[in-house]
């Protein structure tokens, strides 16, 4: 083993393009104001977030997984509403990723320029009443008939739903199959026998339009088929790859937004003639959000780097979601105590934090299920 002082340093640094991307995304989200409408999925676009990384070919930045969480990352800390992320993350990872990598030739031509321009919406019609991230065991079915397949079933909490031109859903065609059990499709919202219901009443992420979908015998053609029949498991495996880590990137840059909060008023506030940031259980407090939210970020850049090499990334990206999504709900949990009653009041924006935080411990995975695919990757 060579002297400690020969050992080369691992580099965690950015390079000058990585930060300019950051930079340059952080500056351009200040300028999104009203987080909802069409409007606002053309300044997504604008940025570069809805395509990130869709290869350029059709219409996308040709981004890897890294350089795609800076720019949510960078989107977050800049101020843009986290809902709105939310929903552009989950069109590019659970709907255009899948498209990107086991569609045919033809409907990657069909779809993927309009759902990187903005001018397509994609929804993820994946949960379903009684079935959330056990893709074996689905309730929606799809039968075989000439040509393609008949689609039957509800589908819960889709993400886009309401607003939604093109569905990616997964459903049965081998109940006995096991891990061939489903199969994933891209769905167009004017298919017969596809209802979208109406929005879902949320307190949280609601610049995210979430509602029921309904198939009632809905045919789908053989090339809207997302890799070959069976393979639904695969597909949904490798798009919650993408999702569980560069999704919550975009929980680093809430978390960056609300320490920086949080400084400040810990700075400003006086309590008993002392300023808060004078105060050791504040300071304690702030120190602990740091740490969170810096150790979770180096596991997230971990998972898109082992994406980007083309490894198994399974358990960096297990790691790095439980991490987050942890992280996020105590961070957003401390600033409502640093700002004590104030946290509670709207103009602060404290109590919107917290409500946008909490479920990321619910989707894509609770965080139950992350530590068990940990421990499947430890062996146990």
């Amino acid at each position: 083993m060579p002297p400690l002082r020969e050992r080369r340093l691992m580099d965690f640094s950015l390079s000058a393009e990585q930060q300019e991307i950051h930079a340059r995304v952080r500056a351009a989200a200040q300028e999104i104001s009203d987080p909802r409408g069409m409007r606002q999925w053309k300044e997504l676009a604008r940025l570069g977030l809805p395509g990130a990384a869709v290869p350029k070919e059709y219409g996308g930045s040709g981004l890897g997984a890294l350089d795609t969480a800076l720019l949510y990352e960078g989107a977050s800390d800049g101020g843009a509403d986290t809902g709105l992320l939310f929903a552009a993350a989950a069109h590019l990872f659970a709907c255009a990723r899948p498209i990107v990598e086991f569609a045919s030739a033809r409907t990657r031509e069909a779809l993927l320029p309009a759902l990187c321009s903005g001018d397509l919406i994609a929804g993820n019609a994946m949960t379903e009443p009684d079935a959330g991230s056990d893709i074996s065991r689905l309730a929606t079915t799809a039968t075989r008939v000439d040509g393609g397949y008949l689609l039957d079933g509800v589908k819960s909490f889709v993400s886009n739903g309401p607003s939604a031109g093109l569905y990616v859903t997964y459903a049965t065609t081998d109940p006995d199959g096991g891990y061939f059990a489903a199969t994933a499709f891209a769905v167009d919202r004017d298919s017969p026998g596809l209802v979208a219901g109406e929005p879902l009443d949320k307190s949280a992420l609601t610049a995210c339009q979430a509602s029921e979908v309904r198939f009632t015998r809905c045919f789908v053609p053989d090339d809207r088929v997302l890799g070959s029949p069976g393979q639904g498991h695969l597909v949904f495996q490798t798009s919650m790859r993408w999702e569980r880590s560069c999704l919550f990137a975009l929980y680093l840059g809430q978390q960056e937004r609300l320490i920086r909060h949080c400084v400040r008023h810990a700075r400003q506030r006086r309590q008993s003639g002392k300023r808060l940031a004078d105060l050791p259980p504040v300071a304690d407090r702030l120190a602990d959000m740091k740490l969170r939210l810096e150790s979770g970020r180096l596991l997230l850049y971990r998972a898109c780097a082992e994406i980007d090499a083309g490894g198994d990334p399974g358990l960096w990206v297990a790691l790095a979601k439980l991490a987050v999504s942890e992280a996020a709900v105590a961070t957003a949990l401390d600033a409502s105590r640093i700002f004590g009653g104030r946290a509670f009041l709207t103009e602060y924006g404290i109590e919107e934090h917290l409500r946008d935080a909490v479920p990321a411990t619910t989707f894509s995975g609770t965080s139950d299920i992350q530590r068990q695919l940990i421990a499947r990757e430890m062996g146990l």
